[in-house]
């Protein structure tokens, strides 16, 4: 039976496999020559690994591993063994893309692959919640919008993936307000997932942040997406009577700036897959902000983000999670035009 214990204990575990195991690809890259170099489009000014993603999938599924073969009773089992295999997959095609540099379009089609993969293992939205009556039962439409989630999220945390630490920091707050969320509703499988990766993540951020020693690269960004957008599906959607927006309250800064990206690009009638220097990290620094205050900002938007969501699933109210939206439209609202006046400011003081 998993216990509060066994969610420490992997957490610990993971975190401790991601220190040891850090340095040694850290030192693979720089033998192999598999750094990430400076360019135009690109914040760090040295050639530095870009493998570290390597260690985040291995810590974390050998630690998963360990638990699994300590505990007898293991619960929604193929669902979660369904994020994992689906995770692993997207590790692979990270790994690939870091060394290769995939088109686009071959990715995104890997990508809805590997989505399907985790669909068929039991990984979907086949029913919400639904705060003003009975649940929403999705039918033909589970595995459409199951697909757009599980990869809309994927390719929204490596979007975040710009600046040292940023990414990590993320996937880190993001995986424990899940695991919160998850055993607050009964889904402790779920919330040991999230401790696994969460302890993956934490070990590899002592190496990442400013300035980075390793970068995640497409490998650990990729899986550390779908692994955070699988634990939303099987938990937060299922257990939380006001879910429907739950999941995008708490997944709010990279869909945040997928969404402005995407957009941008497309109004550009450039490629919405292809990377530019215009995402919300990068305005951040454009208007003054040193890479540590910018990574920080967007830290404090993502745990608040965390906190409301744990407080509204604590309560059940459709009332806070209206109130919480409203609340959250505001400060991104007050957020855009602090940047505007940052860069006028900057601007002016230039001329």
């Amino acid at each position: 039976m998993l216990t509060f214990d066994t969610h420490i204990l992997g957490f610990l575990l993971a975190f401790l496999l991601s220190v040891v195991i850090v340095p040694l690809i850290r030192k693979f890259c720089i033998k192999k020559g598999f750094v990430d170099l400076p360019n135009e489009r690109k914040v760090h000014r040295r050639p530095t690994p870009r493998l570290g993603g390597i260690a985040i999938w291995l810590c974390t599924v050998l630690a998963f591993i360990i638990v699994v073969l300590t505990k007898v009773d293991y619960p929604n089992g193929n669902c979660l063994s369904g994020i994992i295999i689906g995770g692993s997959l997207m590790f692979l095609l990270g790994l690939v893309d870091d060394l290769y540099d995939l088109p686009p379009g071959l990715k995104l089609f890997i990508q809805i692959g590997a989505a399907l993969i985790a669909f068929l293992l039991g990984v979907k939205v086949d029913i919400i919640s639904n705060p003003f009556g009975d649940p929403l039962m999705l039918g033909i439409l589970s595995l459409p919008i199951t697909l757009l989630w599980l990869v809309g999220i994927t390719n929204a945390v490596n979007f975040i993936d710009g600046l040292d630490g940023l990414a990590g920091g993320v996937v880190t707050i993001i995986a424990v307000t899940l695991g919160v969320v998850a055993i607050f509703t009964n889904q402790p499988a779920s919330a040991l997932i999230a401790a696994l990766l969460a302890g993956s993540v934490m070990g590899f951020l002592l190496f990442n942040f400013y300035p980075a020693r390793i970068f995640m690269g497409d490998s650990g960004a990729l899986f550390s997406g779908f692994v955070l957008a699988g634990l939303s599906v099987t938990g937060v959607v299922k257990g939380v009577a006001v879910s429907v927006l739950l999941p995008i309250l708490i997944f709010s800064v990279p869909l945040m700036d997928m969404s402005f990206s995407v957009f941008r690009r497309l109004l550009r009638g450039a490629n919405p897959m292809c990377a530019d220097k215009d995402h919300i990290h990068h305005k951040l620094i454009k208007s003054g902000l040193s890479q540590n205050r910018a990574v920080g900002v967007l830290y404090l938007v993502c745990v608040a983000s965390g906190v409301i969501a744990t407080v509204i699933v604590g309560a059940q109210s459709l009332y806070l999670i209206l109130m919480a939206f409203i609340f959250l439209f505001m400060a991104i609202f007050y957020f855009v035009a602090k940047i505007r006046n940052l860069k006028d400011m900057k601007e002016a003081g230039q001329k």
